[in-house]
């Protein structure tokens, strides 16, 4: 465990006690407001459906804190097919389902810390979890720099550089 908790923010200057080890988006990069009064779209914090058309899942992405025990995550969105999505809805609640073999989807989520790059559309494999406990996201392993860190791990110094830019947009 490391001996510092918190970190003086080289944006602000200010002391931050916490490092946050995870950051959630609320919803897919493709969700607007006008969909909230639409009868075939509907958005929760575990699952989406635009126009009936589209669907995802809320999972997370798991980064090992490279040195610790522990991990940096994201959650984050991914689109899965009509039949993989009516599957883990159908298996929401089912002890076991944590053996369902991983589905294929593209990442859904727009995390603007890693651009230029980008991380819409990234291939991924969503393993369904315990009951209760949110889906893990697996990256195809390419060189994209997101893919890199959940492959290789991130330092204590990366996270409070996210922290930065999360807590700091304007400075991307």
């Amino acid at each position: 465990m490391p001996d510092e908790v918190g970190y003086v923010c080289r944006s602000c200057g200010q002391y931050h006690p916490e490092l946050p080890l995870f950051y959630r988006t609320e919803a897919p990069a493709y969700w607007s407001k006008e969909l909230e009064g639409d009868p075939d779209s509907g958005l929760d914090e575990d699952l989406c459906v635009i126009k009936g058309e589209h669907f995802f899942v809320q999972g997370n992405i798991n980064i090992p804190i490279i040195g610790e025990d522990a991990f940096f995550s994201w959650g984050v969105w991914v689109s899965l097919s009509d039949k993989n999505f009516r599957r883990t809805v159908e298996l929401w609640t089912t002890r076991g389902r944590e053996s369902e073999p991983p589905y294929f989807g593209w990442l859904s989520t727009d995390l603007p810390v890693y651009a230029p790059h980008g991380t819409v559309s990234l291939k991924t494999n969503v393993h369904t979890q315990p009951v209760g406990v949110r889906p893990t996201i697996e990256l195809e392993p390419t060189d994209h720099p997101l893919a890199v860190e959940q492959r290789s791990g991130i330092t204590r110094d990366r996270i409070r550089d996210i922290a930065q830019l999360v807590l700091h947009p304007e400075e991307r």
